[in-house]
C-alpha cells in the first residue's frame, strides 16, 4: 500500500514550499525549534496564539504565542470583537475556521469564496492573514519580548503573510466562551485531516486549562503545559555522540524521570522490547541516504512491569557535508497516534493488540479498529464457527439499520446466529478456507447484498488447522482491491483466527470458573432481626479468576448470627475447592451449636486432616443480636475493623492463632466485644488493603479512612466505597460488612432443668403455667402444657443425659424448646391404628404447633415448637409481661 509520508493523528511534518528546494527536490532542512515548540513544529504548525476576551473594552486579548513562526509573524496585541478577523470571527460563532491561500488570497481581495463582497473587512489593518502581521512596521505594544528577540536576529520572510495558512479555534465548554487559538501552517498546503484532529485536541487541552481560571488571570506557559497534557514527547539526537534531548513529556512516557536520565539514546532504548530493537536502532541510526521524514510504533516496557505502545515520528537534518547532524522527532502514545498506514507497522500494531485481547469481544473490537476506518470500510462483522451455526460477536457499526433486512428480521438477541447453510457465499469461503474480494455490482445472495454494495471482503479464520469464524468488510461505495490490501487481509485473518480461537478458550475457561466461583460462595445473606449485612467478591484480575477468598453468614438462631471470612493461599481451582471445603465444614460446625473456638479448632483439624499443602486463614465472629456482645476468633487472618455510631474507627485486637491446616492442636483463643447499635462491623481479606506497591499498615489505614467517610444509612454503597481502586487488584478480594441496630423487640425468657424424677413431668407442666401466668398468656396454656408434656416425656424415655426446658416469648409468638444430649432427631411413627400404645404424641405436638422441627446443638439436639399467642388488650390494671423479672433464664428446682 502507498505509503504519502503523512502523520497519522495530528503530528506531522510541517509542509515546507518547494521555493527553496534543490532542483534535485531534496528538502530544505527543518529549522531548529525549541524544546517547547518540537511537537508543533511536527503538526505542521509555525505559530500558536491564544486570544481571550477583555470585558473592559471588548476586545480579544493576546495573551501567548508559541512555535518557530514568531519571528516571522507578529500577532496583533488586541483584535476587536466586533470585527471580521477569523479569531473574532471563530469566538462568536463558536466554530472552527480552516483557511487555505485561496481562503486568504479572497479574503484579502475583499471578496469570499464564491467572489461576493462579505460585510466588513475580513482583516484589521494590516493584517491580511487575518489579524496575523509580517515583520514590518508594528506597533511596540503588539510584539512579544520573544518575538522581539527573534526579530533582532532573524531577517523577516520574503513571502507574504497569505503563503501561510490559518486557522482560528474556539476556547470554550458548556456555552462559556473562554477565547480563541490562533495557529498559522507551516506549509502552504494547508491543514489535513490529521492535523486538524490534532489541533482540536490541543484547544480542548488549553479550554481546559482556562476553565478553572475563566474569571481570574490567564495561567502562565499556557501553551507548552497543554501540549505536554496531550502525552506529546520530543527529542534531538546526535548520532555521532548518541546523545539526545529529551524533554520531561518523552521521559515521562518511557517511564525515566529527569534525574535519572543521563542524556544517553542507549538509556532510552533499554526500556524498549528486543522485538522492536533493530527498528528504532535503524531510525535512530540513520544512514545518509535516510533524510526524509522516517515514522515507527514500538513498545516499551514500563517500570511497573506493564507494557506501553508508543509511535514515533522523526525528520534527520544534513550538515553541510550531507552526513547526518541531527534527528528531530515526537514520540507519543498511541491513544495520541492513529496506527501506521504502512502495511508492516499496522501488522506490528494488529499483533500487538491481539496479545492483549482475552476475550471474544475484545478481539472484536481490534479487528474494527484495525480494519473499518484505515480501510475507509462501512461495516465490519465478525463471527465465530461453532458447530454448522455463525455466532456473531461483534456488528460496527451496531445498530441495526446499518444491517440487510434479513439479518434485522432474522437475528432478534445481542448474540445472533444463522446456519451457513444460510448463506451459500460464506459456505464456500469457509469450505475452502480461502479469502473471498467480491467488487461492486457482484450478484449475492440477500443475506449479504446489503453488507457491501460497493465491495464485499469475506475472510476466513483459519486456527489450528480449522477455521475458527469469518470477517465481513463491506464498502458502500465502490472499492478497489490493491495487491497490497490483499496481503494485509491474509495476514490480518491469520492472526485474528489465532487470536478468537485463544479468546474463545479463555472465556469458556472463564466462564467455568465464574461459575465455580458462585457455587462455592452464598447466592443470597440472611436477613437478620437486629442488623443488615452485605458482602462483596472481586475475583483476581490475573489468572484463572477464581480464588480462596470466602465469606459467610450463618444464623444460628433468632437472635445470634456468626460472620465468617477466610482465605485460602492462592487463586487456582485447588484453592477454590480448598475454600469451598473450608467454608462447608465452619457451617456445619457452627449450626451444631459450637461456641467460636470450638468452631474455628474443627475446622483446622479438618484442614491438616486433607493433607493439603494450602493453609487457609480465617476470623470468625459471633454476635448476639439482642445485647451486642460479640465473640471473635482470629487465625492468622486480618483484624477486624469497627466503625463506631460517632464516625471513629478502630482495628479490634483480637487475639490470634495459627491459620488453618498448619498445626493440629494449635489453639484459638476468642475475644469479646461489646457492640452498640449503629457499628458497622467489617472483616476483609488481604486483596483489598495489600499490593506490591501497597503496605499492608497502608491499606489497612485507607480503608480505615474509607470506611469513616461512608454513610452507614446504605450499606451496600458503603461496601462499594471501600472497594475503591479496583484497577489495582492483584489478589481477590472478599469483604462483609455488618452494620448492627440491635433488636426492635427484645423477647422474653424462661428456663428449666429437667431431673429425672418419677414426677418430672409434673414439676415441668407446673414451671411451664407458672410461666404463663407470669407473662399473661393463659389463652395458650393448654396447647403449650400438652407441647411440654409431650416433648419432655419423648427426652426422659428415649434419651439419657440432662434434659431442659426453655421457653421464649417474642411479639406473638411462644416458642417451647426441650433440649436432651442424644443427637438422633425425633421421627414420627409411620402409621398409628387403634391397637398402637405409642406414637402419637409427636403428632400431637405438630397439630397443636404453629411451627415444630428439631435442629442439633452442641451436646445433642433440641426439638422445638412455637405456638400462637391470640392479641390481649391490657387493662390499666394489668402490668406489663414479665414485669419485676429481668429477661433471661429461670433456672428451675422442684417446687
Amino acid at each position: 500500500m502507498h505509503h504519502d509520508g503523512r502523520a497519522l493523528a495530528g503530528v506531522s511534518e510541517p509542509r515546507e514550499s518547494r521555493a527553496g528546494a534543490d532542483d534535485n527536490g531534496s528538502r530544505p532542512p527543518l529549522p531548529e525549534a525549541a524544546a517547547s515548540d518540537r511537537p508543533l513544529a511536527f503538526a505542521g504548525v509555525a505559530l500558536a496564539a491564544v486570544y481571550v476576551p477583555d470585558a473592559g473594552n471588548g476586545d480579544l486579548r493576546l495573551v501567548e504565542t508559541a512555535g518557530r513562526g514568531t519571528s516571522q509573524y507578529l500577532p496583533p496585541e488586541r483584535l476587536p470583537l466586533s470585527g471580521d478577523s477569523p479569531a473574532a470571527h471563530a469566538f462568536r460563532t463558536d466554530r472552527p475556521l480552516w483557511l487555505d491561500l485561496a481562503d486568504l488570497a479572497t479574503r484579502s481581495e475583499g471578496r469570499d469564496s464564491e467572489g461576493r463582497r462579505p460585510e466588513g473587512r475580513f482583516s484589521e489593518g494590516r493584517d491580511t492573514g487575518g489579524g496575523l502581521s509580517r515583520g514590518g512596521p508594528t506597533p511596540s505594544s503588539a510584539r512579544l519580548p520573544q518575538a522581539q528577540a527573534r526579530q533582532a536576529q532573524e531577517p523577516p520572510t520574503e513571502a507574504p503573510p497569505t503563503e501561510a495558512p490559518l486557522a482560528a479555534l474556539p476556547l470554550g465548554t458548556e456555552g462559556r466562551r473562554l477565547g480563541c487559538l490562533v495557529v498559522v501552517g507551516a506549509s502552504p498546503v494547508g491543514f489535513e485531516a490529521e492535523q486538524r484532529r490534532f489541533l482540536e485536541q490541543y484547544a480542548d487541552a488549553i479550554t481546559g486549562m482556562l476553565r478553572p481560571t475563566a474569571d481570574g488571570p490567564v495561567p502562565t506557559s499556557l501553551l507548552s503545559t497543554a501540549l505536554r497534557s496531550l502525552g506529546v514527547g520530543s527529542f534531538v539526537l546526535m548520532p555521532d555522540t548518541g546523545l539526545i534531548e529529551a524533554d520531561e513529556a518523552l521521559l515521562d512516557l518511557v517511564g525515566i524521570t529527569p534525574d535519572d536520565f543521563d542524556g544517553k539514546v542507549d538509556t532510552l532504548l533499554a526500556h524498549a522490547l528486543p522485538e522492536d530493537m533493530h527498528a528504532l536502532i535503524s531510525v535512530l541510526e540513520p544512514s545518509t541516504e535516510a533524510f526524509g521524514r522516517r515514522e515507527l510504533e514500538f513498545r516499551i516496557r514500563r517500570p511497573t512491569g506493564g507494557m506501553r505502545w508508543l509511535s514515533l515520528t522523526c525528520r534527520v537534518v544534513a550538515s553541510t557535508d550531507e552526513c547526518p547532524e541531527q534527528v528531530l522527532g515526537v514520540v507519543t502514545a498511541t491513544s495520541v497516534l492513529r496506527q501506521s498506514a504502512d502495511d508492516v507497522s499496522r501488522i506490528q500494531w494488529l499483533t500487538a493488540a491481539l496479545d492483549d485481547a482475552t476475550t471474544v469481544r475484545d478481539v472484536g473490537r481490534v479487528v474494527v479498529g484495525a480494519l473499518r476506518e484505515p480501510l475507509g470500510a462501512d461495516r465490519v462483522a465478525l463471527a465465530e464457527l461453532r458447530d454448522d451455526r455463525l455466532v456473531v460477536t461483534v456488528l460496527d457499526p451496531p445498530q441495526p439499520a446499518a444491517w440487510p433486512e434479513t439479518w434485522r428480521s432474522e437475528w432478534r438477541s445481542e448474540w445472533p446466529d444463522a446456519p451457513v447453510s444460510a448463506l451459500p457465499t460464506l459456505q464456500l469461503a469457509l469450505r475452502d478456507g480461502r479469502m473471498n474480494l467480491w467488487s461492486a455490482g457482484t450478484a449475492l445472495e440477500p443475506g449479504l447484498a446489503g453488507v457491501g454494495a460497493g465491495g464485499l471482503a469475506v475472510l476466513p479464520l483459519p486456527a489450528k488447522g480449522r477455521v475458527a469464524g469469518v470477517c465481513l468488510v463491506g464498502w458502500d461505495e465502490p472499492h478497489d482491491f490493491v495487491p497490497e490490501e490483499r496481503s494485509l487481509f491474509t495476514a490480518t485473518a491469520a492472526l485474528v483466527g489465532q487470536a478468537l480461537n485463544r479468546a474463545h478458550a479463555h472465556d469458556a475457561e472463564q466462564e467455568l470458573a465464574t461459575m465455580l466461583q458462585r457455587s462455592l460462595l452464598p447466592r443470597r445473606l440472611p436477613e437478620l432481626p437486629g442488623g443488615t449485612a452485605v458482602a462483596r467478591y472481586l475475583p483476581a484480575r490475573r489468572g484463572l479468576q477464581v480464588g480462596g477468598d470466602w465469606y459467610d453468614v450463618i444464623a444460628l438462631s433468632e437472635d445470634r448470627v456468626a460472620l465468617v471470612i477466610g482465605d485460602v493461599q492462592g487463586h487456582s481451582a485447588g484453592a477454590a475447592t480448598i475454600m469451598g471445603q473450608m467454608r462447608t465444614a465452619v457451617r456445619a460446625y457452627a449450626v451444631e451449636g459450637h461456641p467460636p473456638d470450638v468452631v474455628v479448632s474443627r475446622a483446622n483439624r479438618l484442614l491438616v486432616g486433607m493433607e493439603t499443602d494450602l493453609f487457609a486463614t480465617c476470623c470468625y465472629v459471633e454476635l448476639d443480636l439482642e445485647e451486642g456482645n460479640t465473640l471473635f476468633v482470629r487465625a492468622g487472618h486480618l483484624a477486624p475493623l469497627i466503625r463506631h455510631p460517632d464516625g471513629r474507627t478502630e482495628e479490634v485486637q483480637v487475639e490470634g492463632g495459627l491459620p488453618l491446616g498448619i498445626l493440629a492442636e494449635a489453639e484459638f483463643p476468642m475475644t469479646t466485644v461489646a457492640l452498640t447499635p449503629g457499628t458497622v462491623l467489617a472483616l476483609v481479606t488481604d486483596g483489598l488493603v495489600e499490593a506490591a506497591d501497597l503496605p499492608l499498615d497502608e491499606g489497612m489505614r485507607r480503608t480505615r479512612g474509607a470506611l469513616a467517610a461512608a454513610d452507614p444509612a446504605d450499606p451496600g454503597r458503603m461496601a462499594d466505597e471501600l472497594l475503591g481502586g479496583v484497577d489495582r487488584r492483584e489478589d481477590d478480594v472478599a469483604l462483609l460488612l455488618l452494620r448492627y441496630d440491635g433488636m426492635k423487640s427484645r423477647p422474653i425468657r424462661a428456663g428449666w432443668a429437667v431431673w429425672r424424677l418419677p414426677d418430672a413431668v409434673m414439676h415441668a407442666r407446673r414451671f411451664t403455667a407458672r410461666t404463663l401466668r407470669k407473662w399473661r398468656v393463659e389463652d395458650v396454656a393448654d396447647s403449650v402444657l400438652l407441647v411440654v408434656s409431650e416433648l419432655v416425656t419423648n427426652a426422659l424415655v428415649h434419651t439419657q443425659g440432662p434434659v431442659r426446658v426453655d421457653l421464649m416469648l417474642r411479639g406473638d409468638r411462644l416458642r417451647v424448646c426441650v433440649t436432651d444430649s442424644s443427637p438422633r432427631a425425633p421421627a414420627k411413627p409411620v402409621s398409628v391404628d387403634w391397637e398402637s400404645t405409642g406414637g402419637r404424641g409427636l403428632l400431637l405436638v405438630e397439630a397443636m404447633s404453629e411451627a415444630f422441627g428439631s435442629m442439633p446443638v452442641a451436646d445433642g439436639k433440641q426439638v422445638w415448637s412455637e405456638v400462637v399467642v391470640p392479641p390481649h388488650e391490657p387493662t390499666p390494671a394489668d402490668p406489663e409481661p414479665g414485669a419485676g423479672q429481668e429477661p433471661g433464664t429461670e433456672q428451675g428446682a422442684v417446687p
